[in-house]
């Protein structure tokens, strides 16, 4: 009989098992990594931007029939797919597969995926992805959550360009063990100590190969499998997503919360003569209102950092709208943010940016150095904190992207510290182009402030890099 488990008792079984890179790690992609199917979010891409004729439109639909009717058999299916892409450049291929893991597979990664990828890779585990899925769909997922292989279907390439073949079988079923077996003898691997986990019946081959088979929400045939063969058994919560009733209307709670918050702030600001007082009651009292009705559980590590050393520039990680909510709550008053100059003259921003009097700054003109900061360097110098997100706009993911230096610059120019505030799910909560936060967990880890006396030019982006780093420890991530 099979063992049902939850996901902790998954990390349980990992941390028990031996360590070292002699323990792989296998994990299929589509169903399992993600909640869905790569295949049928790009072919919806295509057939979006018209991207696909009408004979590929039938031999599509054809292939597809043969698959239902041969019990899942995808080669033919594969080879229609792959023959349709002839001609096209592997560069403009890869570029494809990015802007569709940016704004598609990213979302459908799920957050549990995560947590045992992670854990395996603690353990020094070699972790290895192994798909039927090209590598356009599959790379960018296996990077972003550091897998060390990528095992999938690859097209034939001959000078940069897609021959409209397959270099390898598809590798689906059979094919996908062997080539895992194979793996293994290369890397010396015990697949008797090795992890797989799978949703689906067509890698029972693959499963059966290891010691440590895992039906990772599995479909109803491997589900039968795993009970007969004593396998265990895992359902991971899919990430949440979508219009559900009790979100949107908890979102919608939320923003009139926050709105009246901001209402009640003008008229205090008004009554009192003090934008600074209005705009402190918004941030802290409007933002954890908007927060509570929104079912947000804000959990608050080394608070105490977040005022021990005012004023600060606050560096944050961004991945979600959720982020000013968490930031007014966390950082309660005296804090304000940066926008460009244009935004100034903006009148859907010109309401917030008077309460919350915003540093306006000329991001155009780079050629102005600490000239362009000054009113930035100002509004710190006045006692005032600002907030920055380095990384410039919203990440798909939990990695930190690329950092700029502009937040670390002012610091240096105003001689204050610099301040990390790492946010730990308000992507789960709520995806960067998302309408609707989801009721859960925010975990926010305030970091000791780091003094920029020393820092100077010359050693500026290791400073900057030393700081990112911070983020993807406190993350997990490293």
């Amino acid at each position: 009989m099979s063992t049902v488990s939850s996901t902790d008792d998954l990390l349980r079984a990992i941390d028990d098992a031996p360590r070292g890179s002699g323990v792989l790690a296998i994990f299929d992609f589509d169903g399992t990594v993600i909640d869905g199917y790569s295949a049928e979010v790009a072919y919806r891409d295509r057939l979006r931007r018209a991207d696909i004729g009408l004979d590929e439109l039938i031999r599509t639909g054809s292939a597809a029939l043969e698959m239902a009717l041969r019990e899942r058999d995808v080669h033919r299916l594969m080879n229609v797919g792959i023959a349709h892409l002839a001609g096209r450049t592997e560069d403009d291929m890869r570029a494809w597969g990015t802007r569709l893991f940016r704004e598609r597979f990213a979302a459908m990664i799920y957050p549990d995926v995560r947590r045992l990828v992670a854990a395996h890779r603690r353990a020094g585990h070699h972790v290895v992805m192994a798909t039927s899925a090209t590598p356009y769909q599959a790379r960018d997922v296996a990077v972003d959550l550091g897998f060390d292989a990528l095992a999938c279907t690859v097209p034939e390439v001959r000078d940069g360009v897609l021959t409209g073949k397959l270099e390898t079988p598809a590798l689906w079923g059979p094919a996908k063990a062997d080539a895992v077996a194979a793996y293994a003898r290369e890397v010396g691997a015990d697949l008797g100590q090795a992890f797989a986990y799978s949703n689906g019946a067509e890698d029972e081959p693959l499963l059966a190969l290891v010691g440590r088979p895992v039906a990772l929400n599995p479909d109803g045939a491997l589900a039968r499998t795993a009970h007969r063969r004593g396998w265990t058994k895992a359902h991971l919560a899919a990430p949440q997503r979508g219009f559900g009733i009790v979100s949107t209307a908890r979102t919608a709670g939320a923003v009139g919360a926050l709105l009246g918050a901001v209402g009640l702030g003008v008229t205090t600001a008004a009554l009192t003569r003090s934008r600074r007082t209005g705009a402190n009651l918004v941030a802290a009292f409007g933002s954890e209102l908007a927060l509570t009705v929104a079912g947000i559980d804000l959990r608050v590590t080394g608070a105490a950092n977040a005022w021990s050393a005012r004023p600060a520039v606050f560096v944050f990680n961004h991945q979600s709208s959720l982020d000013l909510a968490v930031l007014g709550a966390v950082l309660g008053r005296d804090v304000t943010a940066v926008a460009k100059q244009e935004a100034a003259h903006d009148p859907r921003f010109m309401p917030v940016g008077a309460l919350l009097d915003v540093a306006y700054i000329d991001r155009a003109d780079r050629g102005r150095g600490r000239d362009a900061l000054a009113p930035a360097v100002d509004k710190l110098q006045s006692g005032v904190s600002i907030v920055i997100a380095p990384e410039g706009t919203r990440s798909p993911t939990p990695w930190p992207g690329r950092f700029k230096k502009g937040a670390f610059h002012l610091a240096m120019q105003a001689g204050v510290p610099v301040v990390p505030v790492v946010i730990d799910g308000a992507g789960e909560r709520m995806w960067r182009n998302s309408l609707i936060a989801h009721p859960g967990r925010v975990d926010v880890t305030v970091l000791e402030p780091i003094p920029t006396d020393d820092w100077t030019l010359d050693d500026l982006d290791e400073r900057v890099e030393g700081v990112r780093e911070l983020f993807v420890r406190t993350l997990g991530l490293d």
